[in-house]
């Protein structure tokens, strides 16, 4: 039989999308765990936005709503997005962060395929630089909330922003370790005594933070194994951060954290395995990925330790998209028989 041929049918964008979804789910499932079901509300907003303006902006352009609707690329947009954010963020702000995604740097951009930056990052940064103090309010690990609140609770505040009567929002919040460890150090303090005398920290990050990190690994190695990802862009992502970590903890140890306390920290393993693999916003060569992956597991680091952010990943993987042209331009192969 003549090629071309689809050897795996669900090697299609919906299989693919579908996949990685499903490389999610246990991290999911260990945040509900830790922080409760707050972050599944922040999920179904987030997916219910999506896919309304995937629909919409189908509408407008003349496209077929079935075919691109079910192709899993919204709801994925929509799902890093949330989980991106704190779980407690109003309802408003999921849906502004969602629409923005998905309206300006997908659809304006020409829809999937087109977009030169990561639709859920350029949500992300919108969302932080606009509504910097609503982006702060991370829940307490269960085991160390005294306050926790229940589904009805927790939906009571992301849809009214209101709390039962007494609780206070700075009694079933804190600061994630990333935030802890650069305001301490700023302070004056030491990375092991920030760390031996702020509960929220566990064997390698915070309590729970960790886990959910964790589960990101293991669906990352998932999706290598299932060949949706190469390993070039994280291994030199991870490897970059790792060594510059390493680099500066062996410098000054009292005021740099260790390497696996960023690797199980923030969104790094979020970032290297689901986020910048992105297939439209990464380089096309394999070359072009470990120079990608490298430059942001760097520019990662840089802002987390001497930038204004305690995380960088959002803003390291843009900054990089904008670089995509550039790396694919120059890490081309030569056609055969022709000459530079």
């Amino acid at each position: 039989m003549n090629s071309p041929h689809v050897q795996n049918p669900g090697s299609g964008v919906s299989g693919i999308m579908l996949r990685v979804l499903a490389a999610l789910l246990p991290a999911l499932a260990a945040y509900v765990y830790f922080f409760g079901p707050a972050i599944l509300v922040s999920l179904a907003l987030a997916s219910v936005t999506a896919l309304a303006a995937e629909a919409a902006m189908l509408r407008l352009r003349g496209y077929p709503l079935r075919y691109f609707l079910l192709d899993g690329s919204a709801l994925l947009t929509g799902w890093l997005l949330a989980l991106s954010i704190p779980p407690l963020a109003p309802w408003w702000l999921i849906v502004v962060g969602t629409l923005f995604a998905i309206v300006i740097a997908k659809h304006l951009y020409g829809g999937l395929g087109n977009n030169l930056f990561n639709p859920a990052m350029v949500g992300f940064a919108v969302l932080m630089i606009s509504f910097p103090a609503h982006m702060t309010h991370w829940l307490t690990p269960l085991p160390l909330a005294h306050d926790g609140l229940s589904l009805v609770q927790q939906l009571s505040f992301i849809f009214g922003e209101n709390l039962p009567i007494g609780v206070k929002l700075d009694a079933v919040t804190m600061a994630t370790p990333l935030d802890v460890i650069k305001t301490q150090l700023s302070l004056g303090g030491t990375v092991g005594e920030i760390r031996d005398h702020t509960p929220v920290f566990s064997t390698l990050s915070g309590l729970g933070t960790q886990t959910i990190a964790a589960f990101y690994l293991a669906g990352g190695l998932f999706l290598l194994h299932q060949r949706i990802i190469t390993w070039h862009i994280p291994a030199s992502f991870l490897g970059v951060f790792v060594l510059t970590a390493a680099l500066f903890q062996g410098i000054d140890a009292n005021h740099y954290a260790p390497p696996l306390f960023h690797l199980f920290s923030g969104g790094a393993l979020l970032g290297a395995f689901f986020i910048a693999t992105d297939y439209v916003t990464a380089p096309t060569t394999p070359r072009g990925k470990l120079i990608f992956g490298g430059c942001i597991g760097l520019l990662v680091y840089l802002i987390r330790v001497f930038g204004g952010y305690p995380d960088g990943v959002a803003f390291a993987v843009l900054i990089m998209n904008a670089a995509v042209p550039l790396i694919d331009a120059y890490t081309q192969p030569k056609v055969f028989g022709h000459k530079d």
